[in-house]
């Protein structure tokens, strides 16, 4: 389980306590059904749902997409795609495992130009991910992606290398997959995108890359039985009942911070599995994310005296998982050979904690999150403690942590927009 620390907020929480009572009716009301989007909280039992027949059938994928294959091609947008690309850059590809391509969550020509080059001439398998196969982005680079698929291999053979993962309702893409004879894999109705990293949606293509999934599955299992404690000490309640306090205080917007490069796309799951959880009805805390160092001498003047109206969580990890020392230097004309011999890593935890003390005296309250390690473990451990805080802080915000309701604004005009230029062509 995470370790939460909310020292560095207590100057600015309110000395009668954080509201635990609205914490455990949150948490409540999520896990015996009594909330709203009631039908979209099964990811709370994915990791129990994935250790039988459903992992056995990913892990039987993985290896023949090993076998086959020196790059997956995983098409997807937001949730069909962010879990999976956020677990592979923080734990990282195995060896002798396919590299994974990620398309679908973009329109530009350049990139998509750029993504067919670097694919190049390899042999490789398409992962397209869409609960409903209508949605405009991934189902336009799909067909680009079959096309190289049937150009190559032949449309018999492409079939064999195209895995779909969808809704269990025969929509338009589970119906080109039973037409077609790709391999299927269904996201429960029960779950939604943002919510979906435990389900086949994340777990295909990290196994792919040869992570572990059936451990990740196990210490999410158990971290989600660590965070069912209903009692203040469970750290889940005590971050999500923390920012919505602060919240209440002015602070709208939450910086996630984090050292390590690799946990980039893991900051971006985060922003929108709380941005577009809690963004609704003119409520919200803004989610954004920095890394560090490099952030400090970019972002950090505004953080340290811009508006106060931030929250800082930085996360850390307990066992970074390697280690690098510096090295010593005859002359010493940096001035810094007392540090020879160190590790980066304590260095870079040094530097943290001196911008954590810095950002907490200039007036921005800071949090911290500890997972065991950039592994199997720790990435388990994040994903359940992020999405049950999220989940216990809408319902503390009295939002719908489950439904979306905005994103369908902009595709009702891009659609329109794009059939009435169809039109005057």
């Amino acid at each position: 389980m995470v370790k939460f620390d909310l020292g560095g907020a207590v100057p600015f929480l309110d000395p009668a306590g954080l509201d635990y009572a609205s914490a455990a009716a949150a948490h409540r009301a999520l896990t015996e059904g009594l909330g709203q989007g009631a039908d979209s909280t099964g990811w709370l039992h994915l990791p129990k749902r994935m250790t039988g027949t459903g992992l056995k059938s990913i892990l039987s994928a993985a290896n023949r997409i090993r076998n086959q294959s020196e790059v997956l091609v995983v098409i997807g947008i937001g949730g069909s795609c962010l879990g999976a690309r956020a677990a592979i850059e923080a734990i990282g590809r195995k060896p002798d495992c396919p590299e994974v391509l990620f398309a679908g969550h973009t329109l530009s020509p350049r990139a998509l130009s750029a993504l067919v080059e670097q694919l190049g001439d390899r042999d490789f398998s398409v992962n397209i991910i869409s609960k409903s196969g209508t949605t405009l982005e991934p189902a336009l680079s799909f067909r680009v992606f079959k096309s190289l698929l049937e150009k190559k291999y032949g449309r018999s053979a492409a079939r064999r290398r195209i895995y779909a993962t969808t809704g269990a309702d025969n929509n338009v893409l589970k119906k080109a997959a039973d037409d077609n004879g790709y391999e299927t894999f269904v996201i429960p109705d029960d779950v939604g995108g943002r919510y979906s990293v435990l389900s086949a949606v994340g777990l295909l293509p990290m196994a792919a890359a040869g992570i572990d999934v059936s451990a990740v599955a196990e210490h999410a299992a158990a971290s989600f039985r660590e965070l069912n404690l209903r009692s203040p000490e469970n750290p889940a309640w005590q971050y999500a009942a923390a920012r919505q306090q602060l919240y209440r205080s002015g602070r709208t917007i939450e910086i996630l911070a984090c050292s390590e490069p690799s946990f980039r796309y893991m900051a971006d799951w985060w922003k929108q599995l709380f941005g577009e959880s809690e963004g609704k009805k003119g409520v919200g805390i803004f989610p954004a994310s920095v890394e560090y160092p490099a952030d400090l001498h970019a972002m950090g003047q505004y953080i340290q005296e811009g508006p106060r109206t931030l929250i800082e969580t930085v996360v850390r990890f307990a066992d970074p998982g390697c280690r690098f020392s510096i090295p010593f230097e005859i002359g010493d004309g940096d001035g810094l050979n007392y540090l020879s011999g160190r590790d980066f890593g304590s260095v870079s935890a040094v530097v943290t904690e001196a911008a954590r003390a810095a950002h907490t005296l200039g007036g921005v309250p800071n949090l911290a999150i500890t997972a065991s390690d950039m592994a199997e473990q720790g990435f388990a451990e994040l994903v359940t403690f992020f999405e049950l805080s999220c989940a216990i802080s809408g319902y503390m915000l009295h939002v719908n942590p489950f439904d979306q309701p905005g994103v369908e604004a902009y595709k009702e005009n891009m659609y329109r927009l794009l059939r009435r230029e169809s039109d005057n062509d």
